[in-house]
């Protein structure tokens, strides 16, 4: 009987630790905080996917309790037949309690999904569903004004050029899309009439747009064979408003060839990588602190539905723990262009320039802005042309 009771003790205090063990490993496992993330292409585009990939790692960095599940290629090409609305049905089933959709196209699925899953959290990056009171309460819109940027890729594109043709390669036709190629010019016409002192009808500024966020082969034109065309056509600077580095690649192999050439990628802060000899530098973005911000409001039970378009950290755009949108300065870049992009940042941030001041037309000639007219974040965010003076299309065809 001494014996029994001898061998029973330990066994009681080994249920009672295993207990202690599975308890302990729940209570782990509940803290934790599983987010999701949609991303329209490939993780590691080099390109607009992977700069989210990306946040959603550094978010798991600066938050412990945090975990990214992800699904990328959600694009008709990739997923023929799969909806968002499905995509985050798997997303909640394996414990997603806040999900990111990273592209605008992915409005209307994201918004349905969020009215299907009411105690899930949603962010939609781009987007104005909040601005338009078409959000549930539960979807928030975030993005980052990337205007700046191309305001400066522009910039360095029209203080680099020697022909005074600069192409902008552009994704499809839509509002986001209007402003940031709008930005491109007005960056580009600052550097070349006030900077320097060119003759503006000497500056050409081409849009062509592919048709997709990215090639997808017989859907989208070529985004390889439209950077071949602008460089071939005297085009010496090709700007890239897709989410991929095709005009970097056809640059560098262009310079190869023995043309004096060069790239402005777009998206990623590493997009530059390989191609140094040809590239001005990326206008990138910076997703992470945007989306620790929403995610740690999210667990505190602070969530609220906003509209939210951030501005950089003027103090320090490159500062990757502040500012959601800055700017890699790439090798090509002369040390004099460097030090007039510096002062043009400097003017932007001080708020001592402001491009999207009017007089300025649309491309049809109506009035976008009156004399002495500063856009507003509306006016900005809704652009419904291009702009006077911009060659291409302001609609799809």
């Amino acid at each position: 009987m001494a014996k029994k009771t001898a061998w029973a003790l330990p066994a009681r205090c080994l249920v009672i630790v295993c207990l202690t063990i599975i308890f302990t490993a729940t209570a782990v496992a509940a803290e934790t905080f599983t987010f999701g993330l949609l991303l329209v292409g490939p993780y590691n585009d080099r390109g607009y996917s992977q700069a989210h990939y990306e946040g959603g790692r550094y978010v798991e960095e600066q938050i412990p309790d945090a975990k990214m599940i992800y699904i990328d290629k959600v694009n008709p090409a990739d997923r023929p037949g799969v909806t968002i609305p499905q995509l985050v049905d798997d997303m909640v089933e394996k414990g997603a309690r806040l999900i990111i959709a990273n592209s605008d196209d992915m409005k209307d699925g994201i918004r349905e999904a969020a009215m299907l899953h009411p105690e899930t959290r949603f962010i939609h990056c781009s987007g104005d569903d909040v601005l338009t009171g078409k959000a549930p309460d539960n979807l928030s819109n975030l993005f980052a004004r990337m205007v700046y940027g191309k305001m400066m890729a522009g910039f360095a594109a029209a203080m680099t050029t020697r022909t005074g043709k600069i192409g902008y390669l552009g994704p499809l036709v839509n509002e986001e899309t209007r402003r940031l190629a709008a930005a491109s010019y007005l960056g580009a016409k600052h550097a070349w009439t006030t900077v320097r002192g060119e003759d503006p009808k000497k500056l050409k500024f081409q849009t062509t747009w592919i048709g997709f966020w990215f090639n997808i082969p017989g859907v989208t034109a070529d985004p390889t064979q439209v950077a071949q065309n602008f460089f071939n056509n005297g085009y010496d600077v090709v700007v890239s408003g897709i989410d991929t580095t095709e005009n970097l690649v056809v640059a560098r192999q262009k310079r190869r060839e023995g043309k004096t050439v060069w790239a402005v990628p777009y998206d990623y802060e590493g997009a530059c990588e390989g191609a140094q000899e040809v590239c001005l530098g990326v206008p990138y973005y910076n997703w992470g602190p945007g989306y620790v911000d929403m995610i740690r409001m999210a667990m505190k039970g602070e969530w609220e539905s906003v509209w939210r378009w951030l501005p950089p950290d003027w103090s320090d755009i490159n500062n990757l723990e502040t500012s959601p949108i800055g700017y890699a300065v790439g090798e090509a870049l002369s040390e004099e262009n460097r030090k007039q992009l510096d002062a043009f940042i400097g003017e932007l941030g001080a708020g001592t320039l402001t491009l999207f001041k009017g007089p300025l037309n649309y491309q049809d000639g109506s009035v976008f802005l009156k004399p002495g007219e500063i856009a507003t974040d509306k006016q900005i965010w809704y652009m419904e042309q291009l702009l006077e003076g911009m060659d291409g299309s302001s609609s799809a065809k």
